[in-house]
C-alpha cells in the first residue's frame, strides 16, 4: 500500500507509510493562514520527496519550520528536501544526528537511500517549545530519555492531536534500546494526561489513546521478563526465546525484543536511562534471534 496523507482535523495531517514497520515511519503537518509546520520527514530520497509532494497538494507554501521527534535517520534523512524549513529539535537529538550521521544506511544496504545530505536541528531547546502556525498552537514537549536519548511531541490542544514520535508505535512493536524502558512508561502516562483524542504514533495506523495502554503493556512485560530474567541468571536471547508474548507477539516487528530486553537488564541491575550501549552488537544478536536480517522496505 503506497503512503496516503489523511486530515485528521482541521488542517491537521498525518502522513502514513504502511505498513509502518522498519524505516516506514509517519510525519504530520499543520496548516494554517498560508503557514505550514511540519513533523518529522522521511529515510530515503524518494520517500521524502513523495513527501515533499504531498504536503504541496493541501499547502500553499512549503513548510517554514520543520520538528524532528527524535533523531533516527527515518525521521531526518528527508530534512534536507525542505530547505525552505529551519530544522527544529531538542539539543540532544541534534547531538545525536549529527554523531550517528548516516549509520542506519548501513544496516540495510540493500534499501536504495539515494543522495542523502545530513542537515541536524538548526534550532534547539530544552524542555518545551510553543510554535504557532496561525491560530493554531503546537507544544513541542521534551520528555526525557524514552525511544532515544531526547525524544519531543507535538501537542496541539486546540485540535486534541498527539503526535508522538517513536515513544509509541501503532501496530509495531516499541524500541527503546537507546533510550529507557522506565524512561518510555513515565513518557507514555505523561502523554495519557494530555488526554489525546487522536494519536499520530511514529509508525503504523492513526488510532487513539488505547496505543498509549498497547505501549504501556508491552513496556511493562519487558520489565517483568528483564527481573525475572535477571533473578534466574538467564542470558537475554535465552529469555527472549522462551517469552510469552501473548497479543505483543501479533506485533510488527517483535525481532525487537531483544535489544529491548538488554536496555530492561541494565536497568533491572540498576544502570542510569539512556546510558550508552553497543547498538551494533544488539542488532547483530536480534539478526541472530530472528534468522535473518529484519525486512526492510524503505
Amino acid at each position: 500500500m503506497p503512503p496516503y496523507l489523511s486530515e485528521i482535523a482541521d488542517d491537521v495531517y498525518a502522513y502514513v507509510q504502511p505498513d509502518g514497520g522498519w524505516c516506514l515511519n509517519n510525519a504530520g503537518l499543520v496548516v494554517a493562514d498560508g503557514e505550514a509546520l511540519l513533523i518529522d520527514t522521511a529515510a530515503t530520497e524518494r520517500r521524502a520527496l513523495a513527501l515533499r509532494e504531498a504536503v504541496k497538494s493541501v499547502s500553499p507554501s512549503p513548510p517554514r519550520l520543520l520538528v524532528n521527534t527524535h533523531s533516527h535517520g527515518d525521521h531526518t534523512f528527508g530534512n534536507y528536501l525542505f530547505p525552505e524549513a529551519a530544522v527544529v529539535g531538542h539539543r540532544g537529538t541534534r547531538t545525536e544526528v549529527t554523531q550517528i550521521g548516516t549509520h542506519l544506511t548501513t544496516l540495510w544496504p540493500d534499501v536504495c537511500w539515494g543522495d542523502l545530505e545530513l542537515r541536524p536541528p538548526q534550532v534547539t531547546f530544552e524542555d518545551r517549545l510553543t510554535i504557532h502556525v496561525g491560530d493554531t498552537e503546537a507544544q513541542v514537549l521534551h520528555l526525557g530519555p524514552a525511544h532515544t536519548g531526547s525524544d519531543v511531541v507535538v501537542w496541539l490542544p486546540g485540535r486534541r492531536v498527539l503526535f508522538t514520535g517513536d515513544i509509541v508505535m501503532s501496530g509495531a512493536t516499541p524500541f527503546c534500546p537507546m533510550g529507557s524502558v522506565a524512561g518510555s512508561l513515565d513518557a507514555v502516562r505523561a502523554l495519557r494526561d494530555l488526554r489525546p483524542r487522536v494519536v499520530v504514533a511514529g509508525h503504523g495506523p492513526v488510532a487513539g489513546e488505547e496505543l498509549l495502554d498497547t505501549t504501556e503493556g508491552y513496556l511493562l512485560l519487558l520489565q517483568r521478563l528483564a527481573k525475572e530474567g535477571v533473578a534466574a541468571g538467564a542470558t537475554v536471547l535465552d529469555v527472549a526465546r522462551e517469552a510469552e508474548l501473548g497479543a505483543f507477539g501479533e506485533l510488527l516487528d517483535a525481532e525487537r525484543i531483544v535489544p529491548n530486553l538488554h536496555r530492561a537488564y541494565l536497568e533491572e541491575q540498576g544502570a542510569e536511562r539512556g546510558c550508552p550501549v553497543d547498538m551494533p552488537a544488539l542488532f547483530a544478536e536480534m539478526v541472530e534471534f530472528n534468522g535473518g536480517l529484519p525486512a526492510c522496505h524503505a
